[in-house]
């Protein structure tokens, strides 16, 4: 159904139950979804120590790979690692952190990925603010003149998609809005013409 869908990548979240509370799966399950799917695979690394981990998910098929900014002490040598590996590299940055903390790494980067929601569960409230955040990083990419993709991940539903949207966010990552619908390729449809 995703493969038919509208859908342009799939967002695949790793969750060690360290750096979040909660475990999802790892390089087996990304394999697979690799091989099921001819649709970039967007890996969000949700995880501590993610540098020890960017040559597995390469292999295991991530085209994108995307590292925390709390998890990442080198931040721009796990950038270059994941560049270095033949991925897009990106950011994701907690609800918390303000995104003037990128100004150093936003020319390196080929995504940043907002958490509206606090990472490690799904079904969360969009976080208000955001908007905000989303606003200010736009801003300074457009100052740049940079490339780089604004993903935002965590409680986008159809009532708020057009706000994020509108920003300047690129990408609206979104899962049970889409999985708790009864027509999920309508709702990824609908998402993809605000």
């Amino acid at each position: 159904m995703l493969n038919e869908s509208e859908a342009d990548w799939f967002h695949l979240d790793i969750m060690d139950g360290r750096f979040v509370p909660n475990i999802s799966f790892g390089m087996p399950l990304v394999e697979k979804i690799r091989k099921a799917t001819n649709k970039p695979c967007d890996v969000h690394l949700m995880i501590e120590e993610p540098g020890k981990y960017a040559a597995d998910f390469k292999i295991a098929g991530a085209d994108h790979l995307i590292v925390h900014y709390e998890a990442c002490p080198h931040l721009h040598r796990n950038i270059q690692q994941i560049k270095n590996l033949g991925m897009k590299a990106g950011v994701a940055i907690n609800p918390h952190t303000p995104v003037q903390l990128l100004q150093d790494i936003l020319e390196y980067t080929d995504i940043i990925c907002m958490m509206s929601v606090n990472p490690g569960f799904g079904g969360q409230e969009f976080i208000p603010h955001t908007l905000t955040k989303i606003q200010l990083l736009r801003q300074r990419i457009d100052q740049l003149k940079l490339n780089t993709i604004i993903e935002v991940d965590g409680g986008i539903t159809l009532q708020n998609a057009k706000a994020v949207v509108e920003a300047g966010a690129h990408g609206l990552i979104t899962g049970t809005s889409i999985f708790n619908a009864p027509d999920p390729k309508e709702v990824i449809q609908r998402l993809k013409h605000i």
